[in-house]
């Protein structure tokens, strides 16, 4: 698997062309890190990420799990889900400057651990439900977990070993470490290195979702 400036680009493109997901994903990548850092948000802004994180797949991921996840996060008291992302974004803010903002290289594994330990803290969430979160909350720095693409990132020589599954914080940090790696080496963002990602995955050989 080549993961070349070149490569990268030339997937995170086809992606924005062919996924079905890819406008509103977009509007949400645009819109999300000062949604939630202000206080007009509801709760369907928070299950909409719950959402994709699962229905990306078009079907593909398991229905069960997907619906009890998200039902579970349903569950929980708005109150609660406010709280957790505000401790997300404060953490986040420590971590890469202002959420929304160009990314830095300040970040700190405390940093990241202290914001997926807050949204963790929340009922249907775990450490990859949690990156994306970060995904959307910091779309120019962080890349959401997942066996797609870690597989990816596998592949082409960034990572050791299969995906871990359900990923714990520090899985999540060594994906971090590899993500910020292949960013610096092609000059692209996460949310170019996510799409690239995604796509490459249908590349491999032998892989399901």
């Amino acid at each position: 698997m080549d993961l070349s400036e070149s490569t990268v680009r030339d997937r995170a493109r086809e992606y924005a062309a062919t996924e079905p997901l890819f406008d509103v994903e977009r509007q949400h990548v645009e819109t999300v890190p000062q949604t939630f850092v202000g206080d007009e948000y509801g709760r369907r802004d928070a299950q909409w990420i719950v959402r994709w994180y699962f229905r990306r797949y078009l079907g593909e991921y398991p229905d069960r799990e997907r619906r009890e996840r998200e039902e579970a996060f349903r569950d929980n008291a708005f109150d609660d889900v406010i709280d957790a992302l505000d401790d997300a974004v404060d953490a986040l803010d420590a971590a890469v400057g202002e959420v929304g903002a160009e990314p830095t290289d300040a970040t700190t594994d405390g940093d990241i651990d202290a914001a997926l330990d807050a949204l963790t803290d929340l009922d249907g969430v775990g450490v990859a439900v949690a990156s994306a979160f970060l995904q959307f909350l910091s779309p120019s720095r962080f890349v959401a977990i997942d066996r797609r693409t870690w597989a990816v990132l596998a592949a082409a020589g960034e990572l050791d070993g299969d995906y871990p599954d359900p990923p714990s914080v520090a899985d999540y940090r060594r994906f971090d470490d590899a993500c910020r790696a292949v960013m610096a080496r092609t000059g692209v963002d996460a949310w170019a290195l996510y799409r690239a990602l995604w796509r490459s995955f249908e590349e491999l050989p032998g892989e399901s979702p």
